[in-house]
């Protein structure tokens, strides 16, 4: 048995009394003596993204440069429940505080390690109750929270797909005062005017003096709910606030909708997660396309609040500002990762700012009390489309600083050349649809859409050092290949997308040209990069002499006071520290499935370490059930 499988014998050798309860969930009561708990928040990772910020920076700089070569492992721990087919993958990043970790597992199982080794304390399972095993979709992490009127009333927040499960973070039984039993179904009710659409939650939500704010996944198609943002008693989980990401009659942005296609439109979700300023008490969410994502002819006008970067007033909900990333979106251009509450430094002033990422790979700085962009954005014309009744909006924000962190321009010189076979097949593509600049429009014919689908950059966001005053971002090459045809005659809406394809070459490489995979450091005074260096390889390039291709990545970095960036996220499945000041790779390790995730660090008892979750799937790389944890 490997160290840190959960089963009986090992439960009851850890000091936890085990109680089966009537779902088949374990649960355990942590006996005195069983764990060593850091009494400084700062020094362990209570959030996702690490703080309320999601700044993913911690101040331990005990694993440094000079050191980072001596990590070892310190402990694994299997979650064993991955599964092939279908595949799973496991997105969580850990959550440590009080001396405990909080994870999800591949099946979107709730559970609390020893920190120091691994081993399980109590294990809650939401779908033990039902028949037959699958997989389950995937959660990016838990919410702790603790109520300020109990020092005893301290909860996991779980998401799991539309339920949300209110956990005792000292034993993972249900708290019965929350919701129904514990358990908030985030669909009934979600929209009286829009009945029968699903929501999910993929990101855990936030919390902000006692209400719990959360975003959602839903669909792409005509027929998908709107992303509305919601605000929740953290203590009862009654509904305190709704905010419509798709302005309803009377209320800022309906106007941007053209006609009733507010009534129909769907998307402009927040799917990957929030942040807090606890000073002003706001929240800041970033929202994806509107839906149909690829065809718009209904709904005329830039389609507030889609693709925009939202400051609201975390106990009622209410907007203090906004920023609009893409207009009339077609493009599936989500915002795709929280925003990141920064300080930064300019002509000797110190002030609070925002960073946004984008798939498009464009970097997005405001200002964070007024929302006005820190370098000037520039509205620059677009294309126009040739489909019948779409109206793109003639105008596309562009950020003057910092540079993209991807081309944004398809064309036949940029496409890749690893042997004259898979160029004159990727050409064969390019010569029959249409390409260009980014905003190239969806069309009948064909179009190669770069920045693809998957950015640019995605949900793993980005890091930030203090110190230094720099942003770490790992970001990709991705192009897809879309097509819209006539839709059936049995259909209320004109058009349907018949290929959304990632353009790769008849080896599975990206169609176009190397790098496909970056890491950059940003220096936020100048708008500059610091560094940029190639993230990831392929083995089999590499043994046919093309070595730092790059490879496409899921998952962010996390910064450190140490002078380090951890990341792991690539598809060549390993695991990395990067010096914060130059980008040279100081150390990295093999996987045993790669870690499609950000990681977190925290020390205990004066030893600091580092754990990524190694879930791999999502159809690059074997599924994997290990969460793995180095020290020195």
């Amino acid at each position: 048995m490997s160290p840190g499988k959960p089963n009986r014998r090992q439960f009851l050798q850890t000091g936890i009394a085990l109680t089966a309860g009537a779902t088949g969930r374990i649960a355990g009561q942590v006996l005195p003596g069983a764990r060593a708990a850091s009494k400084d928040p700062a020094r362990e990772w209570h959030h996702y993204g690490g703080d309320p910020g999601a700044t993913r920076y911690s101040p331990l700089d005990q694993i440094k440069p000079s050191n980072v070569k001596q990590l070892k492992v310190a402990w694994v721990h299997h979650t064993e429940d991955a599964m092939e087919r279908p595949a799973t993958t496991i997105e969580c990043e850990p959550t440590v505080v009080d001396g405990v970790m909080y994870i999800q597992t591949a099946q979107l199982q709730t559970r609390a390690l020893d920190p120091v080794t691994g081993k399980a304390l109590w294990n809650f399972d939401p779908r033990a109750s039902r028949q037959g095993r699958g997989a389950s979709g995937f959660s990016r992490g838990v919410t702790y929270w603790q109520n300020p009127d109990d020092a005893k009333d301290r909860r996991i927040y779980a998401p799991d797909a539309g339920q949300l499960h209110c956990l005792n973070a000292k034993t993972g039984e249900p708290n019965p005062g929350f919701a129904q039993e514990g358990v908030l179904d985030l669909v009934k009710g979600y929209d009286p005017d829009r009945p029968d659409q699903w929501v999910r939650l993929t990101s855990p939500p936030t919390v902000y003096n006692g209400i719990l704010i959360c975003g959602g996944e839903v669909g792409e198609a005509q027929d998908a709910a709107p992303g509305h943002i919601r605000g929740f008693d953290a203590k009862t989980g009654k509904l305190r606030w709704i905010f419509h990401t798709i302005p309803k009659p009377g209320e800022f942005g309906h106007d941007t909708w053209g006609g009733d296609s507010w009534k129909r439109a769907g998307g402009t979700n927040n799917w990957g997660g929030m942040s807090v300023d606890l000073k002003r008490g706001w929240v800041f969410a970033s929202t994806g396309a509107p839906s149909f994502n690829y065809y718009a002819g209904d709904r005329k006008g830039t389609n507030l609040f889609s693709d925009c970067v939202l400051a609201l007033k975390a106990e009622t909900g209410e907007r203090v500002w906004h920023f609009q990333t893409t207009h009339h979106d077609t493009w599936d251009y989500d915002l795709p990762c929280q925003p990141s509450l920064i300080t930064m430094s300019q002509g000797g002033r110190q002030f609070d700012a925002v960073a946004q990422m984008s798939k498009m790979g464009l970097v997005f700085l405001f200002d964070r009390a007024t929302g006005k962009p820190v370098f000037p954005i520039e509205e620059r014309p677009v294309p126009a489309s040739t489909v019948p009744g779409e109206e793109l909006w003639p105008t596309q924000p562009f950020p003057v600083k910092p540079p993209p962190l991807n081309r944004l321009n398809f064309s036949e010189d940029e496409v890749a050349n690893l042997s004259p076979e898979s160029k004159a097949a990727i050409l064969a593509v390019v010569r029959k649809s249409k390409y260009g600049p980014i905003y190239t429009p969806i069309s009948l014919e064909g179009t190669i859409v770069h920045p693809g689908f998957r950015g640019g950059v995605l949900w793993g966001g980005a890091s930030f050092d203090p110190k230094l005053g720099r942003l770490f971002v790992n970001s990709d090459e991705s192009a897809n290949v879309a097509a819209l045809s006539k839709a059936p005659p049995d259909k209320d809406y004109p058009y349907v997308l018949t290929q959304r394809a990632r353009f790769l070459d008849p080896d599975g490489y990206p169609a176009i040209k190397p790098p496909w995979g970056y890491m950059t450091a940003i220096d936020l005074e100048s708008g500059s990069f610091a560094w940029r260096v190639v993230n990831g390889e392929y083995e089999a390039l590499k043994a046919r002499g093309v070595a730092k291709t790059g490879t496409y990545s899921t998952g962010g970095s996390i910064a450190t006071a140490g002078g380090l960036v951890f990341i792991a996220s690539t598809y060549d499945g390993k695991f990395r520290a990067f010096d914060s000041k130059s980008g040279e790779i100081l150390w990295e390790y093999a996987l045993p499935a790669a870690g499609y995730t950000n990681p977190c660090t925290y020390e205990v008892n004066g030893r600091q370490f580092v754990t990524i979750a190694c879930g791999g799937g999502k159809g690059f790389s074997k599924p994997g059930d290990q969460v793995v944890t180095f020290a020195l």
